[in-house]
């Protein structure tokens, strides 16, 4: 089974480097230029984080017709009190300073703790694997078309070479191709093999 997981599209907050969680805001105009000149391998399924810029970024890639499994799960962290600031907005803020001093691993003011965050990931990701092996067959090719956080979660948990979270990073737009073994899968081998990366 091939999987894509692709990170949406630039938006506003992400050209001003802002914290862009629960927010949901819509592509900008740069993010759909560039996804427009981009070429992705056809898929079977198309499964998508619930905010605008993921289902945006969907129809853009693979069309307006296609049909879009929608997984809450599989949203951005929430980041609480620093949602939608910036480094300038926040530097000096003690609370900011303690979670930058972390790593990111702190739980966030009214937010989530990278814990929860990538434990809610990663068995959304479970879950529609699981759903793809049941209904497709062994060569089904599917799309999740998510956040940043969201694929250094599901990356960190089961991608093949092992790295931490933050190896993971991709920018806007940008997907990692991956095989996995439906077979091993089920019977606990849960691995998720880089075959590309597409930039």
């Amino acid at each position: 089974m091939v999987l894509l997981l692709i990170r949406h599209g630039k938006t506003a907050g992400n050209l001003e480097r802002r914290y862009v969680g629960t927010t949901d805001e819509s592509l900008c105009p740069k993010g759909i230029l560039e996804l427009k000149k981009r070429v992705y391998p056809s898929v079977d399924c198309v499964i998508a984080s619930p905010m605008k810029r993921c289902v945006e970024t969907a129809r853009i890639l693979f069309g307006i017709d296609v049909l879009v499994r929608i997984c809450g799960g599989l949203r951005e962290m929430d980041f609480g009190v620093f949602e939608y600031h910036n480094y300038e907005e926040l530097n000096g803020d003690p609370m900011y300073q303690a979670w930058i001093d972390s790593g990111g691993t702190m739980a966030i003011p009214k937010g989530e703790s990278r814990e929860i965050f990538s434990r809610r990931c990663v068995r959304a990701f479970e879950e529609q694997v699981d759903q793809l092996i049941r209904e497709k067959s062994a060569d089904c090719r599917a799309a999740f078309v998510v956040h940043g956080g969201t694929i250094m979660a599901v990356m960190e948990q089961f991608g093949i070479p092992r790295k931490a979270y933050y190896d993971w990073q991709i920018k806007n737009g940008q997907a990692l191709l991956l095989k996995m073994d439906p077979a091993e899968w089920i019977h606990g081998k849960k691995e998720l093999t880089v075959v590309d990366r597409i930039v």
